[in-house]
């Protein structure tokens, strides 16, 4: 959401008391200060709020400011997998006799028990949650000032406030029976009370659309890019926590920028040692390299280093293995030029494109041509920036944009998962866990 985020203010006073917010959130930038989820409350954290985040210690926080006093529950548990979506519940009930009850916490479908700091909230204290003229925010709080801050780099999915009941988990999420993995309920059965809200973030152009029925829109503030990473088909991105030298990673890890005096590679968050993968990446400097590395090169991850089990293909047309150049491999390409990248772990193949066109003669399609690449290898989409911070690569690995600006051909894999500017190759997916599932168990 970056600088993005959504605003509501209620019209009356409800249930101080007593609410439930739950969503699904996945954050991009492990480096912030603060990852704010959610507010509510007063124009400033000093007249009284609520808030929700991930703090600097990458721990959950709920903040809460009564009465000129602050009350805090913050997990042990730490939040640092920005391949993951989490889902997190919070059920305030200040009426409860037992502190502890007061604020209940989940995550993943599990009560948290074990916090680092947990001062309860007194019994019956009125919150300025459910306050007329109080605004929620959505992906921002605001600082002591007043100023609106601390946003969300990252995703969020299926996001509801209830207003007078205090619900658990298990009325939001469900264990897959087949997976056991922990999934959302699309359509909880829920009473959203006067304030409450549902936001399903389905509608491009109203992304603050409330489904809960009660018509409680929000306002987006700044432009949010719609995103089809969802909690049950996560794509893969550019992994920050792996990849060394990088400056910087934006638009939910899916552009990387490259730094001063260094030239190694950001890898992908996913990795698979069998079946067929696409992924686009567009260059933005004149000096780049962009392909495939083995899964054991995450730390040393450079193409033009001695490791044999890595490819990349240079803006130059310059093919690098083993820290060996090929010149003249494949067409040059600059600023602007989309590479593809297809990768055959079932016939240990590699191929690129330049915007549609496959180089050197090959067609992953029919399978000719290629390059020969180790077997029986785990491997990951590599992309390497030079060492300049003007040089920028955008990924593409099927959510259908290039940083904010979306494909204009919105071509399908075989399967139907996944956007891509150019046509995929026959037989290959976006690299998501939809179809990686669908590979390793059809």
């Amino acid at each position: 959401m970056a600088t993005t985020y959504l605003s509501r203010t209620p019209a009356s006073t409800t249930n101080q008391q007593i609410f439930t917010f739950s969503t699904w959130f996945k954050f991009s930038d492990v480096s912030a200060t603060y990852n704010n989820i959610a507010s509510f409350g007063a124009s400033s954290i000093t007249d009284g709020v609520c808030y929700i985040d991930i703090n600097s210690s990458k721990q959950l926080e709920i903040f809460m400011r009564a009465s000129g006093t602050e009350y805090k529950s913050i997990t042990t548990q730490l939040f640092r997998d920005v391949s993951a979506w989490y889902h997190i519940v919070i059920a305030v009930d200040t009426t409860q006799a037992t502190s502890t009850n007061r604020t209940k916490v989940y995550v993943n479908g599990s009560q948290v028990s074990a916090f680092s700091t947990q001062n309860a909230v007194p019994q019956s204290t009125n919150l300025l949650v459910n306050t007329s003229g109080s605004e929620n925010r959505i992906g921002a709080s605001r600082d002591s000032g007043g100023t609106i801050g601390n946003y969300l780099n990252g995703s969020l999915a299926h996001t509801h406030f209830i207003d007078g009941t205090a619900y658990d988990a298990d009325t939001f999420g469900e264990t897959d029976a087949t997976t056991g993995i922990w999934k959302p309920k699309t359509a909880p059965s829920v009473t959203y009370g006067t304030n409450g809200f549902f936001l399903k973030f389905e509608n491009s152009g109203a992304f603050g659309t409330d489904s809960s029925g009660n018509a409680n829109n929000f306002t987006v503030n700044g432009t949010m890019t719609q995103n089809i990473d969802t909690p049950s088909n996560v794509f893969a991105t550019l992994n920050p926590l792996s990849g060394t030298g990088i400056g910087s990673y934006t638009n939910g890890n899916n552009r990387v920028v490259g730094v001063s005096g260094n030239w190694t590679t950001a890898p992908s968050t996913l990795a698979v040692s069998s079946g067929k993968y696409y992924c686009e990446a567009k260059a933005q400097h004149t000096s780049l390299m962009v392909g495939i590395l083995d899964i054991d090169q995450m730390v040393t991850n450079n193409f033009q280093g001695t490791k044999s089990n890595g490819w990349g293909y240079e803006v130059t047309g310059t093919l690098w293995n083993n820290g060996n150049p090929t010149t003249s491999w494949g067409a040059t390409y600059t600023t602007g030029d989309i590479i593809g990248i297809a990768m055959d772990l079932d016939n240990n193949k590699l191929y690129f494109s330049k915007n549609g066109v496959w180089q050197n003669s090959a067609d992953p399609s029919a399978g000719t041509g290629g390059i020969s690449i180790t077997a029986d290898k785990t491997y990951y989409f590599a992309m390497s920036p030079v060492d300049s911070t003007s040089s920028v690569i955008e990924t593409n690995f099927g959510n259908g944009y290039f940083g904010t600006t979306a494909v204009s051909s919105a071509e399908n894999p075989d399967d139907g998962i996944g956007i891509f500017e150019y046509d995929v190759p026959t037989g290959y997916r976006a690299l998501c866990t939809k179809s990686i599932n669908a590979e390793e168990y059809d």
